[in-house]
Order: structure tokens, then C-alpha cells, then sequence
């Protein structure tokens, strides 16, 4: 039978905004079909994403070669995008790390070094006795060491970068569709789509709704993810403050383990008209299940409890803040058991999948949309794109 398109991509997020765009390289008759960000958060009761955000740390250092290309590749593209797209999204102010020296060659920073070399990053490595004269903001013990990138490295606004690539997908071709797909059904030749009150049909679909993938049924058996709350801390910041982290970088505050490190945005202007320094990280157990639960979850202010957490290490960290109003916000994570995103074909040879961002993929998005397109148009992923690696887990039937 005819089909309305060739190709589908369901989820208008980082991953799928670039799916569609890269697509639009390969082939025609491609849709993207997904809703915009909700006008009035709290007054939603649909699906969300996690990119209604400013800010999100952009880096290529990262302890595991797979990450680290895809953000590395990612960020060599970044200003093409903005060239075309008119949209600015990308500030370069760099990335710093701090933390204790390596105990062996298995520890983070040695493994990230050695990632760094394999991808020709330039890493400076600044001792402890400097550390505190280059970035004056920042509280550390007296021990920790510094490793700074100061090219390919900052921060993205991811809401920019989701605009910038629906503009060039929708001029490359793909018709935007925004609604929010409710059901998906292999229907043999084709797959029909169902989303706001129409039904679409396609020979292939990609799924790529992020922490709402396996919501509404979208998949023939859901993906092992989990789900997971997270709350950031948004310190308000004043004249006084911006002439102390007006130019501060992107910073990651490594703990003991890899889930106690602290992330920290540089000063940012947000739609409310405010300037906030963000912080978050990595501990909350919370996790959903349900569409409703996590819609709940997004509709709050995060959990009071972490923004507790994180305003005691904000404070140690950068005792420059005490006095600033602080907020919360609520996001999810979505892990996988591999460690690794998914993209891979489901049960369905018509029905492909593109989610697990594992709490790092936002600077990765773009790469990651463009191995959701090569797997759309072609079929499989190669070795040189960790296909194997990216290979989907699904629950027990």
C-alpha cells in the first residue's frame, strides 16, 4: 500500500530533532511528530521533555570512548548548525574538572585522559597549588587537581538547539506534525501512527521520546530503562554575583563515586527575565513507571530534600553564594542497563528506537540523531558507531 511517509520520527526532543535533521540528508518523505513545550507547566497533563532547559554542560572529556566520540563529533558540528539554523545556541566557555589525583589507572580521570589522547582533546591539567588562583569561585580541597578544556567545551542551550534543528530539518524537507503520538501498530507492510486524533502510516519509525519512550505503548515491548527524578538548584544571581562567575566555565566537582559528582552551569539568563547558576547531581532513587507519575513529577518544583543537599554543597563549593535566592527544578534521567543509549530495531523490523541518555547525552544529541537516521535509512550501525554497543535491551515479555 502507499504511505503518507517514508519515514517517522516520534519524539520533537534533542535526539529526535536531529534524527529528523540528518535525515533530511538521506532521504525524503520524512515526518517528525511531537508537541511543543508546554506554555503552563504546572497546568500540563500531557508528555514532557527534558530539555526545557537554558543550559546543559558540553564537553568531550568522558571516561568511556563511546561518549566521548559522540560528543566529540557533536561538537564539531555545532557552529555548521548554528551557520545554517541563524540560531545561536553553543558558548565555549569551557569545562573544568576538579578532583583528587587518580589512585589507579581505572579511575576516571585516568581513563578520561586516556579517551582525551585517543580523540586529540587538548586537556590542561592544573595542579593544586594553581587551582585556586584560576578559578578564584571555586572552594576545592587542597588537594584536588584541575583538568581544563577549554575548546570544544561549555554549554549548550538545549532549547536553541532543539529550534535550530527542526528549522534546518523542516527546510530540508520534513514536515513538522505537532501532536503527541498516542499508539504505534506494525501493520505488516507498514506501521500506522496515531497522534493527535489522526492516524499516519509509514514504512519505518523511530521512537525517540527520551524518558517517555516506553509511555503510551509507543514500543511492540518496552526498553530496560529507568526512569529516574532529578532536581536541580537554580541560584539567582545579582551584580554583585555575576563579578565573581560571569566568566566562570562549566564544572564538574568529582566525589568518592561517580554518582556524588556535582555539575555546575555558569550564569545563564533565563525566559523569566532572571540570571541563575545551576547545580545538580546524581542521587536521587525516585524513579516512574507510569505516565502519570512522571507527569506529576515534572508539574512540581523537584524534591525539597536535594535542593537541601545541593544548597550545602553549592555553599561549600562556592561560599560566594550564601545569600542568593535559590529555586528548584524538576527533570528526569534516563539509564540504561548498558550504561550506553539505545538505538537499535525493536521485535519489529519496522520500529526502531532511540532513547537512554544515561544523564550526558544532551551535548551527544546531534550524533546520536544522526546514528538514529543511519539506522533508519540503512538498516544496522557499523562498528565505527558502536553499534554493538548501542544495542537495545527490552523488558522481559
Amino acid at each position: 500500500m502507499a504511505v503518507d511517509f517514508r519515514f517517522i520520527i516520534i519524539g520533537r526532543g534533542m535526539m529526535g530533532a536531529a534524527a529528523a535533521r540528518h535525515l533530511s540528508s538521506m532521504a525524503d518523505g520524512i515526518a517528525l511528530i511531537g508537541p511543543r513545550e508546554p506554555e503552563e507547566r504546572k497546568a500540563h497533563h500531557g508528555v514532557f521533555a527534558s530539555h526545557y532547559d537554558e543550559a546543559r554542560i558540553t564537553r568531550t572529556f568522558d571516561g568511556n570512548l563511546a561518549w566521548g566520540t559522540f560528543a566529540a563529533r557533536a561538537l564539531d558540528r555545532y557552529r555548521e548548525i548554528e551557520a545554517k539554523s541563524g540560531i545561536s545556541f553553543f558558548s565555549e566557555v569551557g569545562c573544568l574538572f576538579a578532583g583528587p589525583a587518580p589512585k589507579s589507572e581505572q579511575d576516571y580521570i585516568e581513563r578520561a585522559l586516556t579517551v582525551s589522547r585517543t580523540l586529540g582533546s587538548n586537556i590542561e591539567t592544573i595542579a593544586p597549588s594553581d587551582l585556586g588562583q584560576r578559578f578564584p569561585y571555586l572552594a576545592v580541597p587542597a588537594d584536588f587537581t584541575g583538568y581544563f578544556e577549554s575548546k570544544r567545551a561549555g554549554y549548550i542551550n538545549p532549547r536553541a538547539l532543539v529550534r535550530a534543528q527542526a528549522k534546518l530539518a523542516e527546510q530540508g524537507g520534513v514536515s513538522l506534525i505537532e501532536a503527541t503520538v498516542t499508539s504505534l501498530r506494525d501493520a505488516g507492510s507498514h506501521v500506522e501512527v496515531t497522534a493527535g486524533g489522526r492516524s499516519y502510516s509509514a514504512e519505518r519509525v523511530l521512537v525517540a521520546a527520551g524518558g517517555f519512550s516506553n509511555f503510551h505503548a509507543l514500543l511492540p515491548r518496552p526498553v530496560d530503562t529507568r526512569v529516574m527524578a532529578r532536581t536541580v538548584a537554580l541560584y539567582e544571581i545579582g551584580e554583585r554575583e555575576m563579578a565573581i562567575f560571569g566568566h566562570m566555565p562549566s564544572t564538574i566537582v568529582l566525589g568518592d563515586r561517580e554518582e556524588d559528582h556535582i555539575y555546575i552551569l555558569p550564569p545563564v539568563p533565563y525566559p523569566d527575565g532572571k540570571t541563575y547558576l545551576k547545580l545538580g547531581g546524581d542521587t536521587e532513587a525516585l524513579s516512574f513507571a507510569r505516565l502519570e507519575d512522571a507527569g506529576a513529577w515534572f508539574r512540581s518544583d523537584g524534591s525539597a530534600a536535594e535542593l537541601a543537599h545541593l544548597a550545602r554543597v553549592a555553599l561549600q563549593l562556592m561560599p560566594e553564594l550564601a545569600g542568593c535566592p535559590v529555586t528548584s527544578a524538576p527533570c528526569v534521567a534516563n539509564f540504561t542497563p548498558t550504561g550506553y543509549p539505545y538505538a537499535g530495531f525493536t521485535q519489529s523490523p519496522r520500529i526502531a528506537v532511540l532513547t537512554g541518555g544515561n544523564f550526558v547525552a544532551a551535548k551527544s544529541s546531534d550524533e546520536l540523531g544522526r546514528l538514529g537516521a543511519v539506522l533508519l535509512a540503512e538498516g544496522r550501525l557499523g562498528d565505527k558507531d558502536f553499534g554493538g554497543e548501542l544495542t537495545p535491551v527490552f523488558a522481559a515479555a
